[in-house]
């Protein structure tokens, strides 16, 4: 698929074929400036070429199957060529558009709060069906996404090499010029892959998904605790700080009961304590299959001010979605049970 090259695999495919490489930086023109639908539109390539870009790739792109609208989000449900089916999530900021990108077909990291791992992977999504959730949400709404999250169903370091090429895609000032500081990849903490992505030396936006403060409780909430303690995540993630001198979210969603106590707040300020690093306490969206419940916002107030108090830098994630399927892979599943 087209869509799933970088400039340099297009560079080289050229160059291979006996063609100037400065022909790739004008396919990327028409696909991401122009944003044409086949390749006879290109109108400044040969036609020999245009045959030969027929013969070896496809544009392509999954299909709009449902769109929820709420207030500042649209939930989007996708079907891929295989019949198969992903979400994305565009949310409106006042500091721009942000889409919320999946990377799998489910997820097999169990997270015992989470719609998306309830319906095990099917597979990981190519480059190129990652790019095309960018294109059809700026197509069907006519406006740029200026900022990109991983954070949507599957886990992006359990995708990695996709995931890496997916973002020097939509990087590349020549495609969709996405800057590196407006993409975030968040994972459950895959250890060796934070090492890998600090190496990588970007500078796009590391997130954990931490939601607990101790093994005990994490182990409970996500299985990959089991695999990669607390601690063992905390050595990465500073690692990668050293690396990148890049600041990282610590993502903590609120469960009534579970996470949200006093104790549980001044355990997380203990073990942030000295990093770079801010925490976003995420209010918990309800599914019919999940029994966890949202925590009040007054406790999640209480949460915030003693994580102030000790001084940790901390946010709390805006609602969005209330009123549609907001939680993380809840269209997905309602298609698959159909």
């Amino acid at each position: 698929m087209i869509y799933g090259q970088t400039l340099e695999d297009l560079e080289n495919y050229f160059t291979l074929l006996g063609e100037k490489k400065f022909k790739a930086v004008q396919i990327y023109d028409w696909l991401y400036k122009k944003r044409v639908n086949s390749f006879d539109e290109m109108s400044n390539i040969k036609k020999d070429v245009i045959l030969k870009l027929k013969e070896d790739f496809e544009i392509s792109k999954p299909t709009i199957v449902q769109k929820q609208i709420g207030d500042d989000v649209y939930k989007y449900l996708f079907e891929l060529d295989d019949g198969n089916f992903v979400e994305a999530a565009l949310m409106i900021h006042d500091y721009g558009n942000s889409l919320c990108v999946s990377s799998q077909v489910g997820c097999n990291m169990g997270c015992a709060f989470c719609e998306s791992g309830r319906l095990k992977k099917k597979r990981n999504l190519e480059a190129f069906e990652m790019v095309g959730q960018i294109l059809l949400v700026e197509e069907d709404l006519n406006i740029r996404i200026s900022h990109v999250v991983l954070m949507g169903i599957g886990e992006p370091f359990d995708n990695y090499d996709n995931v890496m090429k997916f973002i020097n895609i939509i990087n590349s000032g020549k495609g969709i010029d996405i800057g590196a500081r407006h993409i975030t990849v968040s994972t459950c903490g895959i250890v060796p892959k934070i090492y890998e992505f600090a190496d990588s030396k970007l500078q796009v936006n590391l997130a954990i998904s931490l939601h607990a403060p101790n093994d005990e409780l994490r182990s409970k909430l996500m299985k990959i605790n089991k695999v990669y303690k607390i601690d063992d995540v905390i050595k990465g993630v500073k690692y990668y700080i050293d690396k990148t001198n890049r600041r990282v979210t610590f993502e903590y969603i609120m469960l009534k009961g579970i996470n949200d106590n006093k104790k549980c707040a001044l355990e997380l300020a203990s073990l942030l304590k000295g990093l770079n690093a801010y925490v976003n306490l995420i209010p918990y969206n309800e599914t019919s299959h999940i029994d966890f419940k949202k925590t009040s916002n007054d406790n999640v107030m209480r949460f915030y001010d003693i994580l102030k108090k000790n001084k940790i830098n901390v946010t709390v994630r805006r609602e969005f979605g209330s009123e549609i399927s907001a939680a993380c892979g809840q269209l997905r599943a309602s298609q698959e049970e159909k």
